[in-house]
């Protein structure tokens, strides 16, 4: 037995060749996500190389706002494939995540092919045809399992569907297949990279955990954030994305209903470069907080903490 896994999966699959890693080391990783505006640490570097190397999904875990949507989409950047999206919600189904029929061509091609006459056996051979592939409607799980061209393949929100839902994944995350009554098993016909997404609003079940790799993503250090913001955002000063930085953090610390996300650091950051600001002052930083806070009750307690001079830099 191969001990390279993609080996296996590929094998499994029936593809004629072993496709090429993707990256050639974690370092590799860091540098191309660099490329893309998307600063990895360690762990998400590691983390990324192992799933194309280990041919697993990845489910990434955190705050909402941490970068884990973006990580999917910078990947997929990095190595020119194509991202194909199953944004999950409550109430999401087989219909909009795998597949379903399209009932109105189906109807055409029995109309068209039925005769005055009309026996079963024209019947049988009807009810074959239209359970073709042509007459199906793919979604995003079997979009990617059918590509041809390279895809990163984003489940995004995982922990918003129902657990039943979560059923309809395993086969896809375990196997790279999709099993349809009416055609049989389809398997892959690449080995796609996969990342779910999770904002922890409720456990995730103990099946869908086996078959991936972990990867938490929280806030980041003031360090890296002051990285971030330096490469997202253009003309702001170092000293600027600093303070930046420093004040997110010192809010990050107080009781608030939503702490501030990178993504609205981002734009906070983007709003003071447009105000003309190289550096702000706690005053300064207080007047802005409408950009970074979405609840009166956090901008005021942020403003307090801000104005009474106890927010760390």
């Amino acid at each position: 037995m191969s001990l390279d896994p993609r080996a296996e999966v590929a094998e499994r699959l029936g593809l004629a060749e072993v496709p090429p890693a993707r990256f050639a080391s974690p370092d590799e990783v860091r540098e191309r996500l660099a490329k893309s505006d998307y600063l990895s640490d360690p762990a998400i570097a590691s983390t990324t190389f192992l799933a194309d190397r280990l041919a697993k999904p990845v489910l990434v875990e955190g705050p909402a706002g941490t970068g884990k949507t973006a990580l999917a989409k910078a990947v997929a950047e990095a190595v020119g494939a194509r991202l194909v999206r199953l944004q999950c919600y409550e109430g999401l189904d087989e219909s909009k995540a795998l597949y379903e029929w399209n009932y109105r061509k189906q109807l055409l091609r029995i109309q068209a092919g039925r005769t005055e006459s009309g026996g079963a056996e024209e019947w049988r051979a009807l009810e074959e045809d239209i359970f073709a592939e042509e007459f199906m409607l793919t979604r995003p799980l079997l979009e990617a399992i059918t590509a041809e061209d390279p895809v990163v393949l984003l489940i995004d929100e995982v922990d918003r569907v129902e657990l039943e839902t979560e059923a309809l994944l395993l086969e896809v995350l375990s196997e790279y297949q999709v099993s349809i009554p009416e055609l049989g098993t389809v398997r892959a016909r690449q080995i796609p990279m996969v990342f779910l997404t999770s904002n922890n609003t409720r456990e995730l079940s103990e099946a869908l955990k086996r078959r991936c790799l972990y990867l938490y993503v929280g806030y980041p250090t003031i360090e890296r954030e002051r990285d971030i913001i330096l490469a997202r955002v253009p003309g702001v000063s170092g000293a600027l994305a600093t303070r930046i930085a420093q004040v997110v953090r010192s809010l990050r610390e107080l009781d608030l209903k939503k702490a501030p996300s990178v993504s609205e650091t981002l734009d906070w950051a983007r709003t003071l470069v447009v105000l003309g600001r190289e550096e702000i002052g706690d005053e300064e930083a207080a007047a802005t907080l409408h950009i970074l806070l979405k609840y009166q009750s956090d901008i005021e307690r942020a403003t307090k903490e801000l104005l009474g001079g106890r927010a760390r830099a």
